[in-house]
């Protein structure tokens, strides 16, 4: 539910060309099933011109309820069109371990 209200307000908010969000609350020490840990890939033309920090604060203000209440950890991995096709997609980070320990 969560990652669904996640997915709904970034696709109205940026209207993205590519966006992806995983669900990566199983590779922490959470209850089976949680909705907690996240990650997100938005390639979208609004972040054009825009500095790093000024994207994640876009993403941020999109999705201040669900932080506020519900997520736990989000990664933030923003592209423009451009940077996305110039990316080898095996270059979008990977997600730390969570502080309180890690699954595995």
């Amino acid at each position: 539910m969560i990652q669904h209200q996640i997915e709904q307000k970034l696709r109205e908010a940026l209207a993205p060309s590519y966006l992806k969000v995983l669900n990566e609350s199983y590779m922490h020490n959470v209850p089976e099933g949680s909705e907690s840990h996240f990650k997100v890939i938005v390639v979208s033309d609004e972040f054009e011109g825009k500095r790093l920090i000024a994207r994640h604060r876009a993403i941020n203000n999109i999705l201040a309820e669900e932080l506020s209440d519900h997520i736990h950890a989000l990664a933030i991995h923003t592209y423009t069109e451009t940077e996305w096709q110039a990316l080898d997609t095996e270059q979008v980070p990977l997600s730390p371990n969570c502080m309180g320990g890690g699954k595995g």
